[in-house]
Parts: structure tokens; sequence; C-alpha cells
């Protein structure tokens, strides 16, 4: 029949509505309870997001198939400011917003006007828009029970994420604190990983400001502050001279009741970490060339020099320089003797004075001179601080210096000790004295989703306690627990677990829950995802409760029993008079958890899956802790990552419309593992499609091994390894097998028949639509629903490896016949031969009675020669046994016992015989087929040539 795949799918679309088809209520069968996260509708569906929701629904519909009553939901994630700065920025007609909705999601000028509130922006692209979610997903064929979707700022969310955060905080795992922060300069307000459009994985960098000064003494009331900031406190004693960029602007400022000179834009950062500033004099960084400082910790003077390499946004803007100890500073400081003229013609310093400056070594390491940053450069032949190694080089130096190197005896009682073991104690012991202080900052560039920069603020505000040593404990019991796929994720969870510490989880506005005991504050994304999976369960119901009854207590009721037999231990849990609604839904909610599989990606690790596993551990008993999570690569499109605020997008829509759904979601799954990134690329799906024209037919003899490699692999969710198998891996039997046998046959028919089906049940995760179709139409039956007509029916429809049809025999011996058609075109090939006739030798008896010595033995060709020398014909042979048991040992060393059972069954004279028509009509020439120790035509003695399984071969 001809497929179209955009009538075949509307119609399943459709038809899974009506039916209802993937709404899961409780039932007798096992439930499986799967969940991906839920989007965030700051703008439509693109493809980058398409693989994340597929993998799982192929997981589901599988499942299904296995006779699971599957619950496979979504909702969505509205809380927090995107969405409200992305409304305020249309408002405003801000033309990156503009071009992101028009040019990267079609929205068209008629709809602006629907996108003027937050939750009119949001349901826009949640249902509206062609480019929505849920229309995406429809056309994708998501298996989702759309009963449970709800928003996170619907009033019955916001109760059950009410009452998480009440026993949290009754828990004590929340306080109020000073703390650093990621701050929107733009928004006034903090934030997270969520809110940022760059720099998601950027640190905070503790940074040491070492508190240089000019004046007679740090401590005296006219003294200046030359802050410079620092990661090596423990270099002080090396520091030479300083350095600012000359077109900069700095400032003269009173900070904390001191004057300070810093660049402009470090003001800003001081004051957001909880510093009183006042600035009272801004000039260019080239009045503070050739000034000289007092090192707080030796007392000598340096003086300041220009480079343009000086980043006046990074910290203070005034960077010391240590060039016996860091690759940039010496090379640095080389440019700027060289040039010691010029910088003293434009800015009036002694030039003499730069060329006198010499490095300061204030520690020794084996396998460097007393000058390691030198030794260094030289090594590496950079002479130039644009040189690209030349970071690379400062960085290893710096990793062996901290590893290996020890200070010198000028470091007093801190002499001889390894920088790695010394450096918080050097750090601190200064800082105590007044010499050093302390300023955070990032380790890249971070950029709000508004637009705004992000710096690090030290804030008064309410944080989780991740680093609670008890509730860590539970984390890390979790993470044991469950199963990572794949396995080597589960190290980056401990790993963020170490790491974690206090998070803080309050807005000062946006949409989501009001915190309870201070209604000015919101609680934030990541804080308000973490458990919400259990109220999907619930979704349905609780909407004919009233807001107003949805207490504490029906919480509790609800998720710990009205005796709190399953709250968390110390949490006095008592309820009186339960509410019967709760107990009902109590009863759904047990059902359905704990969630079988979390898909998410890969980058979610460091935050919310972690948060995910820290808060279910907290809240609910083990039983229902997340079992496992399958963590997902990145989608790229054409090489590069996807983005939609650069239009750098494919919208679902559009590629459903050009290739079909079945394709897409196949391309999809079959370019690469769920953990692997995978790269959209139109030419290659676009021959995914044509492969795939229509979804072929399987082989008997290889089906049944195929249903445990694909049933195998999405058990461990290899959806790459499981369509492989399903699919292409297939094609060349399948061709084989056209081309060995009439397919008119009735018994070829009805192969064909069996395998189709068979192998449309195994596919339908995968491409469901064309799956489904092509089932009914060869069945009467669809492929998720039950089993072929005519065969015998079964609970679930995935299908089981049937012995009846296992034959090892026989694949063994079309194994050979593929084997002796590829030889002899090779030989073809290398010969330029046009044959006339092929005459095939198939090995002596003997020799097949030294391969049986090798499946006796084993691959020890010592222990097989030992044995074939108890035989008195073959030790009359000698050295043609020892020539052949290598060749025989090496041969069974690449097959398993079975594989070498179901070869020694075969009788090859027979089989190749047997198919000598065949062979004659692939070669077209007459084929001759003789044992080699029988009568045979053998013009060039090629006879004795045969071994076991690899015939000799004449052609004539």
């Amino acid at each position: 029949m001809d497929y179209e795949p955009q009538a075949v799918e509307s119609k399943w679309r459709k038809r899974w509505a009506r039916e209802g088809r993937y709404e899961a209520d409780p039932d007798d069968p096992d439930p499986t309870f799967i969940t991906v996260p839920y989007p965030y509708p700051s703008g439509g569906m693109h493809l980058g997001h398409c693989r994340t929701y597929t993998v799982p629904d192929v997981y589901a519909r599988y499942r299904r198939l296995q006779g699971d009553n599957v619950l496979f939901p979504i909702a969505w994630h509205v809380t927090g400011t995107p969405i409200v700065g992305a409304v305020e920025r249309l408002k405003e007609g801000d033309e990156d917003q503009m071009s992101s909705l028009q040019d990267a999601f079609g929205v068209p000028e008629s709809d602006l006007q629907d996108l003027e509130t937050p939750m009119g922006y949001a349901r826009y692209f949640i249902e509206e828009a062609d480019s929505s979610y849920k229309r995406g997903m429809r056309q994708m064929g998501l298996s989702i029970d759309w009963r449970r979707e709800f928003t996170t700022n619907d009033d019955r969310y916001s109760k059950f994420i009410t009452w998480q955060y009440e026993t949290l905080k009754e828990r004590g795992l929340l306080e109020k604190g000073l703390h650093p922060v990621d701050f929107c300069t733009n928004e006034r307000q903090p934030v997270t990983d969520h809110d940022l459009l760059e720099g998601e994985d950027a640190d905070h960098q503790e940074f040491t400001l070492v508190r240089f000064f000019q004046g007679d003494d740090l401590d005296a009331a006219d003294a200046t502050v030359f802050p410079m900031a620092t990661l090596r406190p423990e270099t002080i004693r090396g520091v030479t001279n300083a350095y600012v960029h000359s077109e900069a602007t700095y400032v003269r400022a009173t900070v904390d009741g001191e004057e300070w000179v810093v660049s402009e834009a470090a003001i800003e950062k001081l004051d957001l970490q909880a510093r009183e500033v006042d600035i009272h004099e801004r000039f260019p960084g080239s009045e503070l060339v050739g000034e000289e400082v007092t090192n707080p910790v030796t007392g000598d003077e340096f003086v300041i020099l220009p480079a343009t390499f000086v980043d006046a946004d990074n910290a203070t803007g005034v960077v010391m320089s240590v060039p016996a100890h860091s690759p940039d500073d010496i090379v640095a400081l080389d440019e700027a003797k060289a040039g010691a003229d010029d910088i003293a013609a434009e800015y009036g310093v002694d030039a003499d004075e730069i060329r006198a400056i010499e490095p300061i070594p204030i520690l020794e390491i084996e396998g460097y001179g007393e000058i390691p940053a030198r030794d260094a450069v030289e090594a590496a032949g950079i002479d130039s601080t644009d040189d690209p190694e030349l970071h690379e080089v400062t960085e290893a130096l710096y990793q062996d210096e901290f590893l290996n190197g020890r200070l010198l005896d000028s470091y007093g009682q801190f002499a001889g000790e390894v920088i790695e073991d010394v450096r918080e104690r050097f750090r601190e012991h200064h800082r105590a004295a007044g010499r050093f202080d302390t300023m955070y900052e990032y380790t890249e560039e971070v950029v709000c989703r508004c637009g705004g920069e992000v710096e690090v603020s030290v804030q008064d505000t309410w944080f989780i306690r991740y680093n609670d040593e008890a509730w860590q404990a539970k984390a890390r019991e979790a993470v044991e627990r469950m199963e990572a796929i794949p396995e080597n994720t589960r190290k980056q969870y401990d790993d963020t677990i170490d790491w974690l510490e206090e998070w803080p989880c309050i807005r000062n506005y946006g949409l989501g829950t009001r915190l309870p005991w201070d209604e000015d504050f919101v609680i934030e994304p990541l804080s308000d995802s973490t458990i919400y999976m259990a109220y999907y369960t619930i979704a349905p119901r609780i909407r004919d409760i009233p807001v107003e009854d949805l207490d504490r207590d029906f919480f509790d009721t609800l998720f710990f029993s009205p005796e709190g037999e399953d709250a968390p231990e110390g949490l006095d849990v008592s309820v009186e008079d339960p509410d019967e609604r709760a107990l009902d839904l109590r009863e759904e909610w047990d059902y359905w958890y704990p969630v079988d599989f979390r898909c998410s990606a890969n980058d979610l690790i460091r935050n919310h899956l972690t948060f995910y596993l820290y808060h279910h551990a907290e809240l609910f008993e083990e039983e229902d802790w997340p079992q496992g999570i399958t963590s997902m690569g990145m989608g790229l499109l054409e090489g590069e990552a996807m983005s939609s605020s650069r239009g750098h997008v494919v919208l679902p829509g559009e590629a459903i419309e050009r290739y079909g759904a079945d394709t897409v979601r196949f391309f999809l799954l079959n370019s690469a593992e769920p953990w692997q990134d995978y790269d959209w690329r139109a030419d290659e799906v676009g021959s995914t499609r044509d492969q795939r024209d229509p979804i072929d037919r399987w082989l008997l003899s290889k089906l049944q091994a195929t249903v445990r490699d694909v049933t195998a692999a999405l058990d461990r969710f290899e959806t790459r390894s499981a369509s492989q198998a399903a699919f292409y891996r297939f094609e060349e039997n399948l061709r084989w097998y056209r081309r060995r046998t009439d397919t008119d046959r009735p018994a070829a028919a009805w192969t064909l028949r069996e395998v189709l089906a068979t192998r449309l049940r195994l596919l339908a995760p995968f491409v469901p639509f064309m799956a489904n179709e092509l089932h009914e139409e060869l069945t009467g039956e669809p492929a998720e629903d039950g089993t072929e007509a005519g065969l015998p029916a079964e609970d679930a429809a995935w299908p089981e490896p049937d012995p009846a049809f296992e034959s090892p025999e026989t694949e063994a011996r079309e194994e050979l016949v593929g084997d002796l058609v590829e030889d002899v075109r090779d030989i073809v090939d290398v010969t330029g031969t046009d044959p006339e006739t092929v005459r095939v030798y198939v090995a002596a008896d003997w020799k097949r009675e030294v391969f049986e010595t090798v499946r006796e033995v084993g691959d020890d060709v010592g222990a097989v020669m030992s044995a074939a020398m108890d035989d008195e014909e073959l030790r009359e042979r000698g050295e043609a046994v020892n020539d052949l048991a290598g060749d025989l040992v090496e041969f069974a060393r690449g097959r398993d016992d079975d594989e070498l059972d179901a070869l020694a069954s075969v009788d090859e004279l027979s089989v190749y015989q047997a198919v000598a028509d065949f062979l004659e009509g692939e070669f077209d020439a007459a084929v001759e087929v003789y044992a080699e120790d029988g009568k045979a035509v053998d013009p060039e003695d090629k006879a004795d040539q045969a071994v076991p399984f690899r015939p000799a071969v004449h052609l004539e």
C-alpha cells in the first residue's frame, strides 16, 4: 500500500484521543510510573526538546506492551520571573524578544495581544501557538495522560508546595541568613540556574583580596587600600608589580569606612556583597600608572603598570603580578620591559625602574629551576601574551605548584609546607591580621534570561540546608539505591552532594507559591519542582476539592497517614479527624509511587535531579524513593547547539510536516543513545525516512534473537541499541532472505507475515503511528493492542522469543552460505576473473576431527596438539595438524560454545550441495561441490587448502 504519514498519523492521534488510550488509573497490572521535567513555556517547543520526551515515551509504550499499567504525565513549570520578564520585554518592544517570538516560533502579529499577561503568555505556548508544547507533543505521538496536567501557578499546587515547605521548616532544613547568591542586576533579585541565559555552569569563586596600600601604615586613618584579588594568596611574597587597564574607569570610594581604589565595575560587586560604598571620584586607569603601593606582608613597595589584558570587570580590576610563578605574568613582564621606553614616554614612569623588576621566587618544586614560570614558557616556546597556549601552560604550572610546591624559608612558620596543605591556614592567618579580605566572583560571564547581568551578591535570605549532614546521608543512600543510567553518572550525584551548601529558595516576585511564613517572597523554580511527581498521582481528583480544604492536615493525611506512620523520623504527625478525601487520594498515590524512572538532561544532575533525590529522601519512606534516573545528552542542529534566542531551531510541526512523526522519532532515537548528544541533520533525517518506506520485515531465523536483544536494550534504556537491533541490523538479513528464496511461495509469505507482525510490535515504542497503522492493516489489530489475529492471545502485546522458531543450526548453515558467497566474490574481484565454473572443496574429515578436538579441549593450542597426538591418524599428519590447530583455535576464540555447537552440527558438504542452484544464479556460472578427500576435479590442487567452515575455491 502507499504510506502517507500525515494521513496515518492524524488518524491515530484522533483514535488515541477518542479512546483515552493513555489514561491510566489504578488497576490490577503492575504500575510503571515514568516522568520527565515539566517544560517551562517561556517560548515554543523545538526539536531540542523532542528527544527528552520521546525517549521516555518509548519506554512507556514498551512497558505497556509488557503488560504494565503505565502512567506517563506532563505539567507546566511557570514559576519565577522568566515569563514575567518576557511579557515586560514584549510590552517594551524589545527587538530580541520580538525576533525570538516571530522568527524562531512564528508568532503572528495578531497573536501578540494574547501574550500581555504572564499566564496568558504561558497558556499561549502551552496549548495555543502553532509551536505550543501540547501541539508538538501530540504531533510526536507522546502517550501522555493529559488529565493530570497542571501549572505551578495553580492554587491547589501551591497548597501542595506550602505543605512541603512548612514540613521542611519544621524539620530544621530551612534557615535565614547571609550567603552568596546569584543576583540579577536588572530584576534586582536572586536567581538560580533555571533563570540563566548564559553561565549555567559558572561557579562562585571566593577570591582573597590582598590589601595593598598607600600611606605609612595599613591601619592608619589616612591609608588608601588597593585591594587585589587572587586565588593564590600564598604567592604574596612574590609580587613584583601590579597592572591596571589604562583606558578603564577606576574610582576612589569609601568602602566600609576605608578609602579604596578599584575599578568602577567592582564597586557594584562590592555593594552587592554587603559592603557600604560611597564613590568620591572617577578617573581613567592611566592616572594610576606609575603610582607605588605597599605589600602588607613584606612592607616592600612596587609600581603599577599598564596592561590591556586586565579585565576591569573582573574582581577589583587591579591585578598583582607574580612573575616567578605565573607564566602569564612573566611574559607580561618581559613585554613591559621591552616596551619600557614607550611606557615611560606615555605615563612618565622611570623606564629603568621597569627594567629593574625581577621575579621573586617563593617556593621550590622538583623538576623546575629557581623561576618555574620561566622554565614553563621556555619549554612551550611562548614569548607573547597573545599566545593561545599561555593560559593552558599557566594552569598546568599552578596545579603542579599546588600539589608539589613547598614554601621557602622566608615564610617563617609556614616554611617547607606544600601549598595544598598550607593555603587555607596561610590565608586565615593574614585575614585575621587584617592584611587579607574576601570577595566573590564568577568563573565565567553570567546572564539572566531577562538579559540583565548577574553578579554574586551576599543576601539575607531563606536557604535550604543541603549541607545538613543527616540529610546528605539520606541523599547519598538514595543515590546508592537507585538505578543510574548510564552508570557513570552516579558519581556526578555524589560529587554534587559533596559541594552543595545552602541554596537560596526565594524570589522577590514572580509566578508561583508564596513562602508560607513570609508572603513577600515567592519560592524559586528549582525549589518548587522537587516532589511534583507525587502531585501527578492526585492531580485529576484534587481539582474537585475546594482550595480552602487543602491544609496541612490534609496533605499530612495523604502522604504520612493520619497516625504519621510514613512521616519522617522525629516529625510529630497526628491528624485527629482525617479527611476521607485525603485518604482516598492516598490510595492512588500509594498505587503509583515510587517513580520508576525519571528521564532528564544530564546538566540537571548538579541541581534539579539531586534536589529531587534530597526531598524524596527526606519527606517519604525508602520504598517511595526514586527507583531510577536516565540522563540525556543535548541536541545539536547541523553541528551547532540549538538556540531559540538566535533562531537556530527547528519546530516539531515543521519537521513532522516534511518527514512524518515516525521518521522524526526514529531519527532522534536512533542517532545516538539517550545520554549521548545527537545532531539533527536534514539530509540524514531524509535518509532515515527513505530507508523505512515501509517498515520492513524480518526473518524467522533471526527474529527470536532480535526480540531478546531489543527487550534487553530497552530494559537498560539503550534506545539507540534497541532501535538498531529492531531495524537496521536486520536489513542485510532481509535482503539475504529475498535473494535466497521465492517470496511468492505460501510458506515464504507466512514467514514474512509473522516476521512483520512481530517486528511492528518491536518498533511500536519507536514509531507508534506507522507501527500501529501497518500492524492493523496486516492483522486487524493495532500493534499496541494485544496480539495479531490468528495467534494465541497473551496478556501483553510485547513479543517474547518463541522456542519453536529458534534454530541455531539453521542460522549456522545460512552463515556458511553467506560467507562462501562473499569469499567467491572477493576472489573474483582480486583476480579479475569472470568464471564459467566455480568449484567448492569442503575440508576433509580429519580436519573436522581437529575442530572437534578444539571444541572439547578449548582455545589452548598446546593442549589441542597434545590431545590430537593421542589420535594415531592425526599424529601421522604432524606439522599439518599443528598449522590447522592454530587456525581453528583462533576461529573458535571469536565464538561462544552455542555457536560452536551449532557449527559442529552442520554437514558442510550437504549444505553447499543443497544451495548449488542458488550459487549458480549468484555467479552466473556452473557450481561444483566436492569433498577434499573424495573424488574431486582439482586442476590446480586447491582442495587441500580447505579448512572447516572455510571451503577452498577454484574459478575457471
